[in-house]
């Protein structure tokens, strides 16, 4: 089997498989795609331009360019280019059956296909395949280009190489692979998804409560927990220190009162109108392009909040920028032509670090240059490895600038020279300019210890870290004194 790919084959390209476009191509990787409705070809650049923001702002991959796909004209064509095809067609059985066969009978042996199947049995879609140990379910989650979650469902006859190279394809497309061990319709998350549902249709056919009250009742409450730990690990905190075994004894009795009624109810039109009725006040005429911005910007908030614990899908975004970084980062080595100033780190301006004017909010200035501290330690070696070994660098102090105006839409570069360094302390200084004019923006200096995170203590620096860092001493050693280092407030002169 093909790994790591280097072009995604996408066929079908609706809302699913736009979204598989995208999240690939924000990994760097190219994509050749294919539908066979008129004007598909524009509905995926589209698309893919409405995805664009929130693919930037969890970061690009080094080369990831919105324009790197390729439409075919035809399923075979995708196969004559794809390392793996994610078939991606309406959910019909038979459909998937037959299309699934006619990529089977093109594409070379060593490519995976993949089903974005919602709960159709893998065994059953690859029945006309002449290779089904090849065929598995590739489930994901709307929007495929930022929520992780990817079931991955063999088929009776799917080879375990398949399911292990097609998990690694999702892992390095930074998802989260989830291999549902028992081939079972509707997999695991749907399943679960449609009992909240069932209880939703009868509620509001009930005249019990709202879509809105319903929405509520999760969005203040539950769902809140739900994207750290999930139902089992929440309950299993709700028996307190007695965990799961004392919260069943208590809240079990409860599971034979008449709580809920798993049977959907007949989807009658007044049902169905009440359904319609509620979500569209709940929207309040809001287009979908703009909830879907929306939708967006919280949950990239909620992983970003989530990363600063490592808990769920905040693990997986920090892992993804320890990639990226490490793909993009350069990298000191013995003999490396060192620049004075160092410029290791460019960034756009985050939606979430400006205020109500537009302009960049004070502590985004410290989140700014800390990332252009990251990309100076990933230069000398400090990268996950040296801190899992308990190395780390700490600021004790931290003195910024602000020079000019820096709006939402700019770009920022950033250079940065090593001013002093000792046995246990690196004092640097970054300066940040706007990539497009160069006016400089901010410049700050840093005072940092190195310290020994098992010991609590600071230690001398060591190895790679303190050779390169000398190295990059010894060639800012000429330079000038940088015009804000050693600067101090005062009020004269202004």
């Amino acid at each position: 089997m093909r790994f790591p790919p280097k072009v995604i084959g996408v066929v079908g390209t609706g809302v699913i498989g736009s979204g598989w476009a995208a999240r690939a191509l924000g990994r760097g990787l190219d994509v050749v795609a294919w539908d066979p409705a008129p004007g598909a070809e524009a509905r995926l650049e589209e698309s893919i331009e409405r995805a664009w923001p929130s693919v930037q702002r969890l970061g690009l991959y080094p080369g990831a360019r919105p324009d790197r796909v390729a439409f075919a004209r035809s399923p075979e064509e995708v196969c004559d280019a794809a390392d793996f095809i994610q078939e991606s067609a309406p959910e019909d059985e038979e459909l998937k059956r037959s299309l699934l066969a006619r990529l089977d009978a093109s594409a070379p042996m060593e490519v995976i296909l993949a089903s974005s199947s919602s709960g159709l049995l893998p065994t059953r879609i690859a029945s006309a395949c002449r290779h089904p140990e090849r065929v598995l379910i590739g489930h994901p989650f709307n929007p495929v280009y930022l929520l992780p979650l990817c079931e991955v469902v063999p088929g009776e006859r799917t080879s375990p190489d398949t399911v292990e190279v097609a998990s690694r394809t999702y892992d390095s497309l930074d998802m989260y692979p989830l291999v549902v061990r028992n081939e079972i319709p509707g997999y695991l998350s749907d399943r679960l998804q449609e009992a909240l549902w069932r209880e939703i249709l009868h509620l509001v056919n009930d005249g019990t409560a709202t879509t809105g009250e319903l929405d509520d009742a999760i969005i203040y409450g539950p769902g809140l927990r739900w994207a750290g730990m999930g139902t089992n690990l929440t309950f299993h905190l709700a028996g307190g220190r007695g965990g799961m075994r004392h919260m069943l004894r208590q809240f079990g009795p409860a599971l034979r009162l008449p709580w809920t009624k798993l049977e959907a109810p007949e989807l009658t039109d007044s049902l169905m109108e009440a359904m319609v009725r509620g979500t569209e006040e709940q929207a309040s005429g809001t287009p979908v392009e703009e909830l879907e911005r929306l939708r967006d910007d919280f949950l990239i908030a909620t992983m970003r909040a989530l990363r600063s614990v490592g808990v769920g899908a905040g693990e997986l975004l920090a892992r993804r920028e320890a990639r990226r970084y490490g793909q993009q980062a350069m990298v000191w080595f013995p003999g490396a032509s060192i620049s004075a100033p160092l410029e290791l780190f460019r960034c756009d301006v985050e939606p979430d670090w400006v205020d109500y004017n537009n302009h960049m909010t004070e502590a985004a200035y410290l989140t700014a240059f800390g990332w252009a501290s990251d990309a100076l330690f990933r230069y000398i070696g400090d990268n996950e490895e040296y801190r899992a070994a308990g190395h780390s660098f700490y600021t004790v102090e931290t003195h910024i600038n602000y020079l000019r105006e820096v709006r939402g839409d700019d770009s920022l570069r950033f250079a940065t020279t090593v001013v002093g360094l000792d046995e246990k302390r690196l004092h640097i200084y970054h300066e940040m300019f706007d990539s497009r004019t160069g006016h400089r923006l901010a410049a700050t200096e840093q005072m940092l210890l190195h310290m020994d995170t098992n010991a609590g203590r600071p230690a001398p620096i060591e190895g790679v870290p303190m050779r390169a860092l000398e190295a990059i001493r010894s060639a800012h050693g000429n330079l000038a004194v940088p015009k804000y280092v050693g600067r101090v407030m005062t009020t004269e002169g202004a």
